[in-house]
């Protein structure tokens, strides 16, 4: 396939090449004004054209507009560093060279082609560096660069038909330190990405992958995984005491203070010496604190937080959260109203709020749960994150006449049931931000018993305020979780798990011992990350972007460097190795607090604080040292072998060793070639357990001889062997359930490349030449009536079902298949 005509900066440096001396900067290559080609305008028709990113958007964006506006969707990013290769000049001022996306060339096409006879061009793609990036080179295949004053970029942080039309009425220019701040971390990437990789594939193994951020995310569980490994418990005590009044109802008190010292319980003798000294002391009421506490409501939702409640709330993952978020901003079919924007756009770390939006939610809160609820003025919440775009506002309802209520039936009808719950979750976060906090009566009693003080608490919610709407979290998160901060003021602790009451106690009454209850603890090692936690972690230390988060936990799972148990994340002994020897060849670049100043010099590019060049020069010139050093030094794991004291069964000759491979660390034989033997194994408390595949009996017969056959695993796959080999060497391929679509009479079975890649053919083959990169369905196209279906997969939007024939453009969600894993992968899209 030809390559498309490179453009922009990429054509000027090739334009000047012979005539520049060879002492021009790099600087001002980099500079150099871009002078496209400028497509050849036909007669004016009267309309504007308005790019977007996904055909949603388009789709409710041209319901808002009417007849005059035609809406293309550039269906995520059209242009971007080759695949092939590096595609970065780091001799030139690290030029950058772009190639038209595989398969966006039609797209462009139509947008040039409605380009021609537009009056206007609003490129109205995502608010954000992503966005930008993409209407920067959309403008340059356009030939805005050249001074085509048709095409202006637009900006709304919500679908609704106000905010669009807005929009349109004042477009703005393309933001220049916007996109360069956008095009330095993808340089960046690939510069770490591409040249580090290598060395992994050349030390490690192939199809091994090491990313800026992806590879500190990863040290991060594994730096936790160690402290739970070296965790050493510590035994401890713990001493309540159930008391009574004169009056009911009885209650519990723990143990405060012990000889005047606060209580320090290290040992069971010493806690039962003084259980012995307090049965028959006397316990009197030495103190009653009355308080109020109020708890403030919590701020609303950004990106980090609105994935971090989903997943202690909800149970969804990171990746889960984005894609349903994604849909409720671009548009929901709400019946009669078409579709609807029902969110503001979900990338965000600003928690600013629009006037009009504040007022909107005043009146519902004041209609909904009256003016006992609502604060006299506006709760105001201020940004943590040092880079927020303040520009933008958090995520929050477009508007309060789509209430939950209202919209659930439209939900129900699609069967969106878990969209509709992240809608509610995200309606009653941001009404609960207005509002007033909620108020307990806090009561806390000291009771003095011999040489010990006791303490007993207890609360009772007077006045619910926003957890009318907002409600209690989850115990498990409310055992361990900190109180919200507003404004940079903690509110007061209260009771956390269920409101407990106390009797009316006074200073000196005496109450009596029903018991005391001694019990023996250890101290808990830190928990492993789960989702929300690690997203919580990387946000607070400021490792990558919130918009990135979704794309790191679910890249470093593909990889296989960590993996999910009973929903935390474990290192995989891949993921161990690979950020050891990462650590050791790139100290600098593995640092954490470096990869977060590294983010903060990006956020600083679109600033205007510094150039981009001078930022990717400053990172790469120590860069490059350590990548020549970490060739050299870091450990061919490929190479060594580590003896283990496993007998070799087939030879009995040698101790098998531990080898890496192209699925990871198996066991084999030294004695090889003259002995062939290896074998999977698994590590139990640091031992090495062999594991001995067995042979699955199944229902088929040999096609050679007629015996039955087992189901072995070979280095391509699984397939069917005749139980009498060696006599009977008859193999069949396993099916996946699906008929060739070709009528052949055959059925397609899962195969692997040579390479190690996943791909489906026919049974038939060579007679039948059937082949697909996809798992085939065997169901029909209702569009065009393809004989069958694809599975196929996007790293941004999860599994989905699509037509093979790429004119019919057929696609829906595809339904979780069992066990969680989809087999089939497909390029990743922006949609």
């Amino acid at each position: 396939m030809a390559r498309e005509p490179k453009t922009g900066a990429v054509a000027v440096k090739k334009k000047k090449a012979a005539a520049a001396p060879k002492e021009a900067t790099a600087v001002a290559e980099a500079e150099a004004p871009k002078t496209p080609r400028r497509p050849a305008r036909k007669t004016s028709t009267g309309t504007s054209l308005v790019v977007v990113e996904s055909p949603a958007k388009a789709k409710t964006i041209k319901k808002y507009l009417g007849r005059s506006f035609d809406v293309k969707a550039s269906v995520g990013h059209v242009k971007d560093l080759p695949k092939s290769k590096i595609g970065v000049d780091v001799e030139k001022g690290f030029l950058p060279e772009y190639d038209v996306i595989k398969g966006k060339a039609k797209v462009l096409s139509e947008i040039k082609r409605a380009a021609r006879t537009a009056d206007h061009v609003f490129l109205a793609t995502d608010p954000d560096r992503e966005g930008e990036a993409i209407a920067w080179h959309i403008s340059e295949e356009l030939g805005a660069e050249g001074g085509d004053a048709r095409v202006r970029r637009v900006l709304f942080n919500e679908i609704t038909k106000t905010a669009i039309q807005k929009a349109i009425e004042k477009p703005l220019d393309l933001d220049r330190k916007k996109f360069d701040s956008q095009q330095a971390r993808r340089i960046l990437d690939r510069l770490v990405g591409y040249q580090i990789s290598p060395i992994l594939w050349k030390k490690v193994r192939r199809g091994l992958s090491a990313g800026r951020v992806q590879s500190v995310a990863v040290r991060l569980v594994v730096e936790r995984e160690r402290e739970i490994e070296a965790f050493v418990p510590v035994e401890y005590w713990s001493l309540d005491a159930d008391l009574a009044a004169r009056v009911p109802p009885d209650f519990r008190a723990k143990i405060f203070k012990v000889d005047g010292q606060k209580a320090d319980l290290k040992q069971g003798e010493e806690t039962q010496a003084l259980v012995k000294d307090l049965e028959g002391a006397r316990y009197l009421v030495a103190s009653v604190d009355r308080k109020e506490r109020k708890r403030n409501p919590p701020p609303p939702f950004t990106t980090a937080k609105l994935q971090q409640e989903a997943a202690n709330r909800l149970g969804f993952s990171p990746k889960k959260t984005m894609t349903l978020a994604q849909k409720l901003y671009e548009g929901v079919e709400l019946g009669d109203e078409g579709a609807i924007g029902l969110i503001t756009y979900m990338r965000t770390d600003s928690v600013r709020l629009a006037t009009e939006a504040v007022d909107a939610v005043r009146a519902h809160i004041q209609q909904a749960y009256g003016t006992d609820h609502l604060p006299e003025q506006a709760n105001v919440y201020k940004t943590k994150a040092k880079a927020a775009q303040e520009a933008h506002e958090a995520v929050r309802p477009t508007s309060m006449d789509w209430t939950p209520d209202r919209v659930a039936p439209f939900f129900d009808q699609m069967g969106e049931r878990d969209m509709y719950r992240l809608y509610e979750l995200i309606w009653n976060r941001f009404v609960a931000c207005q509002m007033v906090p909620a108020i307990y009566d806090q009561t806390s009693a000291d009771i003095a018993a011999g040489r010990a003080v006791f303490r007993a608490t207890g609360s009772i919610l007077k006045f619910p305020g926003y957890l009318a709407v907002y409600g209690a979290k989850p115990p498990e998160e409310e055992a361990g979780a900190e109180e919200e901060k507003t404004n940079g003021d903690a509110a007061e602790p209260v009771a956390r798990a269920e409101d407990r009451q106390l009797p009316p106690l006074e200073a000196g009454m005496e109450l009596r011992l029903l018991k005391l209850l001694p019990e023996q603890h250890f101290t808990q090692p830190p928990p492993r990350f789960n989702e929300s936690s690690l997203v919580k972690e990387m946000e607070e230390r400021g490792i990558g972007r919130p918009s990135t988060y979704a794309a790191i936990l679910d890249t470093i799972q593909e990889k296989g460097y960590v993996e999910k148990l009973e929903k935390q994340f474990k290192p995989t002994h891949l993921g161990v190795l690979v950020t050891d020897e990462l650590v050791r060849a790139f100290p600098r670049e593995m640092d954490i607090a470096f990869t977060a100043g590294m983010e903060e010099k990006l956020d600083g590019i679109e600033e205007g604080a510094a150039g981009w060049q001078q930022v990717l020069e400053e990172f790469y010139s120590k860069f490059k040292e350590d990548l020549a050093k970490a060739d050299e030094a870091m450990r061919n794991v490929k190479a060594q072998a580590i003896e283990t004291d496993i007998t070799c069964e087939k030879c009995g000759q040698h101790k098998m060793v531990i080898k890496w491979g192209r699925n990871g660390e198996f066991l084999a034989c030294p004695g090889y070639p003259e002995c062939r033997n290896t074998m999977n194994f698994r590590r139990e408390d640091g031992n090495i357990v062999p594991e001995k595949e067995e042979d699955v009996p199944v229902e088929d017969k040999c096609p050679e001889c007629g015996a039955d056959m087992v189901m072995k695993r070979g280095r391509f796959g699984r397939f069917l062997a005749c139980t009498r080999y060696p006599d009977c060497k008859g193999t069949k391929p396993v099916s996946i359930g699906v008929t060739c679509p070709k009528g052949c009479g055959g059925y397609i079975s899962e195969k692997r490349s040579r390479r190690g890649k996943t791909f489906y053919g026919c049974s038939s083959y060579p007679k039948c030449d059937f082949v697909a990169w996809d798992r085939p369905r065997n169901e029909t196209c209702p569009q065009c009536g393809s004989a069958y279906l694809l599975d196929k997969y996007s790293k941004k939007t999860g599994p989905f079902v699509a037509c093979p024939n790429k004119e019919c453009g057929y696609r829906r969600e595809a339904e979780p298949r069992e066990g969680g894993a989809e087999a089939a992968r497909a390029e990743p899209v922006k949609a």
